[in-house]
């Protein structure tokens, strides 16, 4: 049987969570330099998740999404902030 690209991905890290058919409840963007940072919150989820992209996309806020994530620490005004980066990001 053939494995989905997420399933590829996440046999290979370990450190990767796919995650499927969650819902979008907030979706910012804001630029930083050449990137545009993208800012999910997620159903049932108090963790910001994050991924860079090189421009504005549409927005996501109310969709259901699938990703493939992995836990990151980010500094913001001197503490830590547990975030989850995301590695793929597809609608549902």
């Amino acid at each position: 049987m053939m494995k989905s690209a997420a399933e590829l991905l996440v046999s290979k890290h370990q450190q990767l969570t796919h995650t499927e058919q969650i819902k979008v409840l907030s979706h910012v963007q804001r630029e930083d330099d050449e990137w545009v940072i993208n800012t999910l919150m997620l159903e049932n989820i108090n963790v910001p998740f994050k991924y860079k992209r090189k421009k504005n996309y549409k927005s996501l806020q109310g969709q259901v999404v699938n990703i493939t994530y992995y836990p990151d620490i980010e500094l913001i005004a001197g503490l830590e902030i547990e975030i989850m980066k995301i590695v793929r990001i597809k609608v549902a």
